[in-house]
């Protein structure tokens, strides 16, 4: 295994403690915490039940995320995107390639290899990496929205890693 140091600016604020990426705000929690959180309330909630959640959560927050990056980095369209999943990819959550990427129709597939909750789950023949599918349409719909465009989508997980038959998951948008 080769290793290598952070690819994205960390600021860390003398008097507050608080970790800047770009123009965000950021925290920095080891993976099991975060996926052991994950699975206690999805153990109370049900997954169909937390997935709706995040779904919400995640499309209002990568919409933010964008917003903000854009403004931050002078980018627009495709360019945002790319730039979106390559700060999730540098973050831990997974690696993420984007397949597929139409913004005049509002289509777009991304792959994701090494999943941070498919390599807590293993393999239990289910989508467990819901959380990521509100923020695919959050960050499209941004997009859309900031180049006028009145098309808004919807993100489904075709497939998980963390299913028998599949390494890797994958995501689809299309409009709604």
């Amino acid at each position: 295994m080769s290793t290598h140091a952070p690819e994205m600016p960390i600021a860390v604020d003398d008097e507050t403690g608080v970790w800047t990426t770009d123009a965000l705000p950021m925290l920095y929690v080891p993976r099991h915490f975060f996926v052991n959180n994950h699975m206690g309330i999805e153990e109370v909630l049900g997954a169909e039940k937390y997935a709706e959640i995040l779904y919400k959560a995640g499309y209002k927050s990568a919409w933010h995320w964008c917003e903000k990056e854009a403004e931050c980095h002078g980018i627009e369209g495709a360019a945002v995107f790319e730039h979106y999943m390559k700060r999730l990819s540098q973050r831990g959550w997974g690696l993420f390639e984007t397949q597929k990427l139409d913004l005049e129709t509002g289509h777009a597939e991304v792959k994701l290899k090494h999943s941070a909750f498919v390599y807590v789950y293993g393999k239990v023949n289910r989508k467990v990496d819901y959380m990521f599918t509100g923020w695919f349409s959050g960050a499209i719909d941004q997009i859309l929205a900031a180049k006028g465009s009145p098309i808004r989508t919807v993100t489904v997980q075709e497939y998980s890693g963390s299913e028998e038959g599949h390494d890797d998951g994958l995501f689809v948008t299309r409009p709604l």
